[in-house]
């Protein structure tokens, strides 16, 4: 396949570099194109084109990996859009986002910019997987190489699977050997983070994230996380909803 790997947290983050060198030893045609910032956070944000910002592709260099490598001064949807239209040498039949540290779990999944890498992907027909490891507090991941591993074992499924497919991959920050397998899940109703505000007496607010504190089931994929599995999750996109009774062209009500 022709890969595209590009991430949220910046060109030079290690797990993006171990991911770009995994899939391309794995016999694959690998891009790279990530931003030039960190851009955690930043959803399916595509940045303030409608203001005439210019966009910049340099050229970056990756250690012991074959392929071409661009930083962009935009968000990661941007890279994989930029990518699908050609501004590169490379059209991609698979986007793999990541490997980002901290997990991308349950339904704040919204918000990951290395999520909305690939579900821009899937926009574009091609597929796509997310691939995010877990880590304790302020502390960076241990077992990057356990995450790309399971990347490597997912490619040939995504190689067959249908136009569009869309997977997340939640890994636990463990050595490979101690990682009990891979399981199919369903988003919990919260990441393993959520969302905390304060707000001063002068009206400031401060935006925080603190630890989620409820036990997830254990076919979610944050439950699953904490049993020492990593999870998988197949995503779909934007798409419109009839309301209950009605059909695409019914009148509306007013």
């Amino acid at each position: 396949m022709k890969v595209l790997v590009t991430n949220d947290d910046g060109i030079d983050s290690i797990g993006l570099h171990i991911l770009a060198r995994k899939i391309e030893q794995c016999g694959h045609d690998v891009l790279v194109v990530a931003p030039n910032f960190d851009a955690s956070g930043t959803g399916a944000s595509i940045g303030p084109l409608g203001q005439g910002e210019e966009v910049i592709a340099e050229q970056a260099q990756i250690d012991d990996f074959g392929g071409g490598a661009f930083a962009l001064n935009g968000p990661p949807a941007l890279c994989v859009i930029t990518s699908h239209l050609n501004a590169f040498d490379l059209q991609p039949d698979l986007v793999v986002s990541g490997i980002n540290p901290g997990l991308n779990t349950g339904r704040a999944t919204l918000h990951s910019g290395t999520v909305s890498a690939a579900m821009t992907a899937q926009n574009f027909g091609s597929k796509g997987i997310a691939v995010s490891i877990d880590n304790v507090g302020d502390n960076p991941p241990e077992h990057w190489d356990s995450a790309a591993e399971y990347v490597a074992k997912l490619l040939p499924y995504i190689t067959k699977a249908p136009a569009k497919t869309v997977l997340n991959l939640s890994i636990p920050d463990l050595p490979l050997a101690e990682i009990h397998g891979l399981k199919w899940a369903r988003l919990a109703p919260f990441g393993s983070k959520r969302s905390a505000l304060q707000v001063a007496a002068d009206g400031k607010l401060t935006f925080g994230l603190i630890d989620t504190d409820y036990a997830p089931d254990e076919v979610t994929d944050l439950g699953l996380i904490k049993s020492g599995f990593a999870a998988v999750s197949e995503l779909s996109g934007i798409a419109a909803k009839a309301p209950a009774g009605n059909a695409y062209g019914d009148a509306v009500l007013f």
